[in-house]
């Protein structure tokens, strides 16, 4: 193939073609991690799962509260008003509103202890409510329940019957304030296609409530189940970059990773204080009977500085591990 220089190039152009390969990189670059106040774009990972995606046990930190809660209090889902985000918002933190798109619940407290069937709705910009969904990463909905303190978490994939209401099947929840969350693309409407991360609160009266344990120290190393994850990076609010995972079992490498929503792991972040959500997703994707390991690059751009804490999901022979972990973002 013969390759023909332009030495007469009109330096204007050079510029403006220099300048349109950066910004086509820096869109290539951009992070799946996102406030939940703004819009989403998951790309192809995968978060859904291929084995007992409902499952309320799907998996808990070393230091955190096995997720999920109590007695659901009806079936309809306009009631218990949450506040709705600002046009212009000056943190990350969550809403349950954005881009016309609303998510609803009459579930407003549950009870300590007792799991239970968690109904909820979104509402799209012309009043009505949502039931075409676009299949992202396995899953139409992915739905988180986080206590405030970041000491329990639950990833689910909850299902919707026809008239738009999905049920998210939660596990016994301490009492405390709680935050859920659903991660879902529109199929059909104003801004379909994209992503969008919307969150409400829900109370589980009890002792404790009020109580609020510290965040452990942020720590590039935890161990669950019998396995050391280790990561490494050291990512900065608002730019592109990688964390780096590895897997290790009784100083060994681990190399039997089993695929989880496409992916050899799924990993999510919350933000202490607000509660900002941030998704980040591996590099690779799994091939359905393949395995990975013993390390995982998974690209990261979190959307504020601070102290966040790391959910790292990940399969191994058949049984979902869920191992927490602070990192702090510059």
């Amino acid at each position: 193939m013969t390759h023909h220089s332009r030495p007469h190039a009109h330096p204007r152009a050079r510029a403006l073609a220099l300048a349109a390969g950066a910004a086509a990189l820096a869109v290539t670059l951009t992070a799946c991690g996102s406030a939940a106040t703004s819009g989403t774009d998951h790309g192809g990972a995968a978060h859904g799962t291929t084995t007992a995606a409902a499952a309320p046990t799907a998996g808990t930190t070393p230091t955190a509260d096995t997720a999920t809660t109590g007695a659901h209090q009806g079936h309809g889902v306009p009631a218990v008003p949450e506040p709705a985000a600002s046009s212009t918002p000056t943190t990350a933190a969550p809403s349950a509103e954005r881009n016309g798109y609303r998510l609803t619940s009459d579930t407003g407290t549950l009870t300590a202890g007792t799991p239970a069937a968690y109904r909820f709705a979104v509402t799209a910009p012309d009043g009505t409510r949502l039931t075409a969904y676009r299949t992202e990463q396995t899953e139409r909905m992915h739905f988180y329940a986080v206590r405030s303190d970041l000491t329990g978490f639950q990833h689910l994939h909850p299902e919707m019957a026809a008239d738009g209401t999905w049920t998210a099947p939660l596990a016994a929840l301490t009492p405390g304030t709680w935050r859920t969350y659903a991660s879902f693309v529109p199929d059909s409407g104003p801004g379909s296609g994209s992503g969008l991360v919307l969150s409400r609160t829900v109370t589980v009266p009890g002792e404790g409530a009020d109580a609020a344990a510290g965040l452990p120290a942020a720590t590039g190393t935890t161990t669950v189940d019998g396995y050391t994850v280790t990561v490494e990076g050291s990512p900065v609010a608002g730019r592109a970059g990688e964390l780096k995972v590895a897997f290790a079992r009784d100083g060994a490498p681990v190399t039997d990773l089993q695929p989880y929503l496409e992916t050899f792991a799924h990993l999510t972040a919350f933000r202490a204080g607000d509660q900002a959500f941030a998704h980040l997703h591996p590099e690779t994707r799994a091939e359905a009977n393949g395995t990975g390991g013993p390390t995982l690059t998974f690209h990261a751009e979190m959307p504020a500085a601070g102290d966040w804490r790391l959910f790292l999901q990940f399969r191994t022979g058949g049984q979902l591990h869920t191992a927490g972990l602070t990192l702090t973002v510059a």
